[in-house]
Parts: structure tokens; sequence; C-alpha cells
């Protein structure tokens, strides 16, 4: 998870004072060289580190903190917004052209995942209204082309590619070209990378861009090589001109300080981040969400997001129907363990909470989780259509059987009957307001 580390000590650093009426000057400067710490810990710049705190502490030493009969909420409520304006402020979105079609160009050193992004945003685009093609202008790299074109197909996206032209400038163009006479709206084009900065790299990609005078060039960068990434964003910044930042394997960053010092650094906006190495891993990077993960108090509207990219309406249309009548079958059952797959699974969620902090499951909890899904799975799918639609025929010899052909013990399928039956009776509270209300897990919401 990206930020887990300095989540975990920011948090830390807060929770002596919340025990306390009135905070002292002495509390303050403690907290914050323990922000200090973490910060740096993550990889933040250092004189971003500086800055950041500076500001910070000369804010809560304010007569609205310290007269305040809830101060360390104030504190909290300071650093927040503190970060969520070191990372940007507000959400930076793509810049489309009125006239109808887009150019966007991605750039970036070799290894940063720059041609997987370019389908991730494909896929992206295509969930907004629009309708993308591909450009293969890495004329170098071996495989490049191939790559692109799996990518491509893997997202159902129209890739240009010229095999035989060693000109990057003219495939672009001719890619362009191409893509507006045929209907599309948006041209994604894939660029050559290097193992470092050089001067033939910017010169072709400075050249691709007096040509085609894209809307957006946008730079992928590894948020796992931490400073080395805000290094690199500088440095194409300088000798290119970026729009914007893509980080990559955000969920594989358990200290994030790159993600905190690009925006200070550079002046340019992360506008995405990489979560996961699936074609729909990559969401657009909202600076105030992010500093709610990392102050431990959840991101409700990505999840709500989530859930609802992954709802079926006709399919919860159905759902209710079902629980009124009390016929939630495991069929169903099997359905809603598959939603929670494709929100990301428990991990994801669970880090989406509000107010888990200390009481976030272990890392071993989560996988176990996660294991046990998949166990059920196994078992679910091990029955007959019979069994599944009609758990009461579900007698002994049949549970051996299943147990057998799912690879399980028999007391593992008598787990999942138990927790199948206990989900059955939660979710017809669910479908019934008046059942719910008297349920103390949610009499607090009514």
């Amino acid at each position: 998870m990206a930020f887990e580390s300095l989540s975990e000590k920011l948090q830390n650093a807060f929770a002596g004072l919340k025990d306390k009426g009135v905070i002292e000057e002495s509390d303050i400067d403690q907290a914050m060289r323990e922000v200090k710490l973490a910060l740096l810990e993550a990889d933040v710049n250092f004189k971003v580190v500086k800055e950041f705190v500076a500001e910070t502490k000369e804010k809560c030493l304010g007569a609205e903190v310290m007269q305040s009969l809830t101060p360390a909420q104030q504190i909290i409520k300071i650093v927040n917004a503190e970060l969520v304006e070191l990372m940007g402020g507000t959400e930076s979105k793509l810049t489309y052209s009125p006239s109808g079609f887009t150019t966007i160009m991605m750039v970036g050193l070799q290894g940063t995942g720059k041609t997987t992004t370019c389908g991730k945003l494909a896929n992206y685009l295509k969930q907004v209204g629009k309708k993308p093609m591909l450009a293969a202008c890495d004329i170098y790299r071996p495989a490049a082309i191939d790559q692109l074109e799996v990518v491509g197909k893997s997202v159902n996206t129209p890739v240009y590619t010229d095999r035989e032209s060693k000109d990057a400038v003219a495939i672009a163009l001719a890619a362009r070209e191409q893509a507006e006479r045929t209907g599309y709206n948006v041209l994604i084009i894939d660029t050559a990378g290097r193992l470092q900065i050089d001067e033939a790299l910017m010169d072709e990609l400075a050249n691709i861009k007096k040509a085609l005078k894209p809307h957006e060039i946008l730079l992928i960068v590894d948020a796992l090589t931490g400073q080395d990434a805000v290094n690199v964003a500088t440095g194409f910044n300088d000798k290119l001109g970026i729009d914007g930042i893509i980080m990559t394997k955000m969920d594989g960053d358990s200290r994030g300080g790159a993600a905190l010092s690009a925006k200070k650094v550079t002046g340019k906006p992360i506008k995405f981040m990489g979560t996961s190495e699936k074609m729909d891993g990559l969401e657009p990077f909202h600076p105030d969400r992010m500093a709610n993960r990392i102050l431990g108090m959840g991101d409700l509207l990505t999840l709500i997001e989530r859930a609802e990219a992954a709802f079926d309406e006709e399919q919860a249309a159905k759902l209710e129907k079902k629980l009124r009548k009390n016929q939630f079958t495991l069929e169903d059952f099997l359905d809603q363990m598959g939603q929670v797959k494709n929100m990301g699974g428990l991990g994801k969620i669970i880090e989406m909470l509000p107010g888990m902090g200390a009481n976030k499951p272990s890392d071993e909890d989560v996988e176990k989780g996660e294991r046990d899904f998949k166990r059920m799975e196994a078992i679910i799918q091990s029955m007959t259509t019979e069994e599944r639609r009609n758990p009461s025929v579900l007698d002994a010899s049949r549970r051996k059987r299943i147990a057998a052909g799912a690879g399980q013990s028999v007391a593992q399928v008598n787990s999942l009957i138990k927790k199948y039956e206990e989900a059955k009776k939660l979710m017809k509270q669910f479908a019934d307001p008046k059942k719910m209300k008297k349920n103390p897990m949610f009499k607090n919401l009514f």
C-alpha cells in the first residue's frame, strides 16, 4: 500500500496529543519532530520537508489551535490541509482539444511501465466516453511494438504501427492522420525510453513535440525509485516541458516520498497513479483523498466510485427481489464475493475505510481473508447447480463429496454454509429498512 509506513508514523505522532485537553508549544515541537522524521524516512525531498514542517508548525501555534477545545483535531486538520496543498491542492485533469481531437504524448525512462500505462490510459479514456488509438513510436527497444499491440488488444484499442520506418516523427504524424480519418478522438503516443536521460532521447522527443504539438505530455515515473523519480521528472521537465506525471507502482510503495515531493519540486501535478498491474489499475490522483488515507481518515469517495464501477444495476434489482422473498442462494453469495474482487479485494477496501488506524488488520489477516475467499469460491464451484440454488439439500454425504472435489475439509464446507446463512440474514435486513433499524449494528445510521 502506498504511504503505509508514513501513514503509521504520522498517526503515531498525533496519538499522544489526543489525550491532552491543553496543548503546549513543546507538545507541538515534539509532534513536528516526529512528522519531520516520518517524512524523511518516506524519502520526501529534504527541502520540501523543511518547508512543510515550518509552515505547519507556524499554523499549529496559532490561537485557533492553542485555545481550541479540541486542539489535537485542529492540528490534524492543519496537517491534512498542508498535505493536500503539498500534493497539488486539487485534482489535475487531462486537457482535451476544443476542436475534438486530442494528442497525448507518453514519455519516460525504460522500466517505468510506460507501454503498459499507455494501455491503462486508453482503458480509462474509454470509460469516460473517449475513443482512443495507440501509436507505437518506440523504434529502438526490441519487441516494443509487439508489447504495445498485446496491450492494445487487452483493452480492445487499435494500435498504429509501421515496422519499416525508423522515423518516430513520421510514424506519429501518420498515426494522427489515420486516427482522425477513421473517427478516433484521442491519440496516445508511446515514445522511446532510455536507461537515463540523454541528448539523443530528448532531441527525438522534442521533434515529436514540435511536429504534433500534443495537448498533453505525460511523464511516467516509478514510485519505487523514490527521489530518483523526482529527479527524473525535473530533468524531463527542464529539457522537454511536461504537463503532468503518472506515478506507477503506487500499490507497491510503502513510503510514497516521490508522490509527496513531485509537485513541489517540479511544479507539475501528478495526474494519475498506477494501483495494480491490471489494465483497470489506473486512477486519477486526488490530493485530498490521498491526504485522508495518509492520516487514517479513509477514502470513501474512491470506495464509492469503485463500488459503482463494479455495480450491476440489473443484477442488483434481481438480488433485491430475491432478498425480499428470502431466495438468496449460494450463487448470489458467490456473485457478492466477485463484486468485492472487482473493487480490488479486501486489502484495497480496508485501505479506504475511515478510522481504521491502529484497528487496521495486519497484512497476514488480510491475506488470510483473501485465501478464505478463494477457498469458499472453490467449494461453491464444486457444487451442482441444484445445490447452489437450494442449499437445504446439502446433507452429510453431499458435503463430503463437495469437500473432496474442492480439495477442502468437510469442516470448511460447514464453515462456508454457516457464513452464507449469516450473510443471508444480514442481506435480508438491508432489503428491509424496518428490520435494519432494529439491528444494533446500524442503529447509529438512523
